[in-house]
């Protein structure tokens, strides 16, 4: 039991590390692109920073979690592990010489993002090896609890250890403090894991091989298709300049592994799991979720700033019961799934956040002036939404595990997570580009008639933050929607609960 406790734990603090250097970049940007020359006035260059993690955390999913269910858990995590040490590294010593700028820093986050996407998996993986039935969902919502903590902590972490190191390279700091924790981890595992390799078998008489051209067709056609969805000018288009040829290239990508899928006689993903009704059900489900999960992490922050006139940081600040809410709700997911099943757990925390975007569609110019008791309304909707979220992860997680053995616990969880990453995505740009036409429809041709100049200015900002107010009423309504069918498909689609137990 505390072999097994030691090395969930383990395998947690190096993904809760890379979680944290996932959103380390949202307080660091600025100062990051600063040193490699990009300003102010061109900041959308700064756009491939965050995509180049993106495409290397979702090309290496398939590949990492495919391989591991071959060569073990363990040794591939170590390898994640040197991967993300090596991009940091990367990363802190970029814009120190000549030919160490942008495109340096862009392949330093696109190796932190291999390490960490790779790290994702394999660490839920691991958590359903070692455990089974009841408490392998417990295991799970741990393993996802840690995650989402790190991604809670990320900005707020990144700013405070570079403001407080400003004297020891400041942002760069923060990039090569990952290096002695990465080893850290590392070392941990291979102490605890020291002459216990017959307790580790991740796959007990299964996959002896990985279809290496599928796994990198899939990858690479992810990795494409995040590079053309992902907006680099949210305000005046819903998707990236280079969205026509790498779109072209993802079709052409995920086609070329569709067709190696059907003609191979023992294909990346299982056939038997494809045919799955839970698991198509999971799969959509997981879209869905992401989809609706993405805004709140990028809506809300915009609605404080142009509709509640808060500053850069208070709008930040005002996802903070939500960030919150996620942790817990991922530990309580895993408790909950255990105790009455994961069908129950998952579908009552999509309907908690959808109840909660329905109350958000309400909102008001004056929203963070209501209080329910001494605490303003819009944080408990908030802080409801993140729980709801967070519930979901590990029943949904938990569900596709139970589809399969052992030796493809690695693909299973990696095709999960891949799942709610692509959703959030394709939701970016679906909801960008709806916001950006309900905004003009909305404000259409202002008539303004007042005679002084800055009673004209004044109304016209009114009207601005009133079809800002309405866009996002109506792009809450959507993800309420959205949320209310995930419902219905993991109602249709998971199991209902089993009474035996297991440890």
């Amino acid at each position: 039991m505390t072999f097994r406790r030691a090395l969930v734990g383990l395998a947690g603090a190096g993904l809760f590390v890379a979680a944290l250097d996932a959103y380390v970049v949202v307080t660091l940007l600025p100062a990051m692109t600063g040193d490699v020359g990009v300003t102010i006035e061109n900041f959308e260059q700064a756009t491939p920073i965050v995509t180049g993690f993106l495409a290397g955390y979702v090309v290496a999913m398939p590949l990492l979690g495919a391989y591991s269910d071959v060569r073990g858990r363990i040794p591939v995590y170590l390898a994640c592990l040197g991967a993300f040490a090596l991009g940091s590294v990367i990363t802190a010593t970029s814009g120190l010489w000549t030919f160490a700028g942008l495109p340096w820093m862009v392949a330093g986050r696109f190796v932190q993002g291999i390490g960490g996407g790779g790290m994702v998996p394999l660490a839920l993986a691991l958590a359903a090896d070692l455990y089974r039935d009841r408490a392998r969902t417990v295991a799970l919502g741990s393993v996802a609890g840690l995650q989402e903590a790190g991604s809670v902590l990320g900005p707020i972490y990144g700013a405070t250890l570079a403001a407080a190191s400003a004297g020891a390279g400041g942002w760069r700091f923060v990039f090569w403090l990952n290096v002695p924790l990465a080893a850290l981890c590392g070392l941990g595992l291979v102490l605890a894991t020291a002459g216990r390799a017959g307790e580790l078998a991740s796959a007990p008489g299964g996959r002896s091989t990985v279809d290496w051209p599928s796994a990198a067709l899939l990858g690479a056609g992810l990795g494409a298709l995040v590079l053309g969805l992902y907006p680099d000018d949210p305000e005046h288009r819903a998707l990236n300049a280079l969205f026509p040829p790498a779109g072209l290239v993802a079709m052409i990508l995920l086609g070329a592994y569709a067709w190696r899928q059907v003609r191979q006689l023992e294909p990346l993903i299982p056939r038997e799991l494809l045919r799955s009704r839970a698991f198509a059900g999971v799969t959509a489900a997981n879209v869905l979720v992401g989809a609706a999960l993405i805004v709140t992490l990028v809506d809300v922050p915009i609605l404080g700033r142009l509709v509640f006139d808060l500053e850069a940081l208070d709008s930040g600040l005002l996802l903070t019961q939500f960030l919150i809410g996620v942790p817990v709700g991922a530990v309580a997911g895993g408790l909950l799934g255990a105790r009455v099943g994961n069908r129950i757990t998952a579908a009552a925390g999509v309907v908690l956040s959808a109840l909660a975007f329905v109350q958000m569609s309400t909102w008001s110019a004056n929203e963070l002036t209501i209080h329910a008791g001494p605490i303003r309304q819009a944080d408990v909707a908030l802080a409801l939404c993140g729980v709801g979220f967070g519930l979901v992860i590990a029943p949904l997680t938990a569900g596709v595990l139970a589809l399969t053995r052992g030796e493809s616990h690695g693909l299973a969880t990696s095709l999960v997570v891949l799942a709610r990453t692509m959703g959030m995505l394709v939701g970016l740009s679906a909801l960008t580009a709806f916001g950006l036409y309900r905004f003009h429809q909305i404000l259409g041709t202002p008539v303004l008639t007042d005679p002084d100049l800055r009673d004209r200015v004044k109304h016209l900002e009114q009207l601005v933050a009133a079809a800002f107010l309405q866009e996002y009423r109506e792009i809450f309504l959507i993800a309420a929607a959205l949320c209310a069918l995930a419902a219905a498909v993991i109602a249709w689609s998971l199991a209902p609960a089993r009474t035996s137990g297991g440890t």
